[in-house]
């Protein structure tokens, strides 16, 4: 038995589009989450000696905030690669393929690592 054809993946503006919004619902999620535990543990700290208990959480939840904010910009930074490639290629009907994107690669990198990354984020890419 031979290997299984290579599947294409056939990029569309609405495909995109799609998913983009998606992933920036679900960082907006988790930074309001995240924002509504820190102000949760702020409101429960009394004394001095509730910082000891209360700072690792808050600062976890910093920490996925800061995180949110990274990935809405790379993803802004690839949006706006995307919709200049599309502009410019208006005769190909929308569709193009990852490597017709004129961008640094470390863009994409940085976000299928964030993506990888288990501490920091609840979605992932298949």
């Amino acid at each position: 038995m031979g290997r299984p054809a290579k599947k294409e993946i056939k990029l569309t503006q609405d495909s995109i589009l799609s998913l983009m919004q998606e992933i920036y619902n679900e960082l907006v999620e988790q930074r309001n989450t995240a924002i509504r535990i820190q102000n949760k543990m702020l409101t429960m700290m009394k004394d001095p000696e509730d910082m000891t208990l209360i700072g690792p959480v808050i600062e976890k939840q910093q920490k996925i905030i800061n995180d949110c904010v990274e990935k809405k910009l790379s993803l802004s930074k690839l949006q706006s690669s995307i919709w200049e490639k599309s502009n410019l290629n208006t005769n190909t009907g929308g569709n193009f393929t990852i490597s017709d994107i004129d961008m640094d690669d470390d863009i994409i990198k940085s976000l299928l690592d964030k993506d990888t990354d288990t501490t920091g984020g609840s979605y992932k890419m298949k």
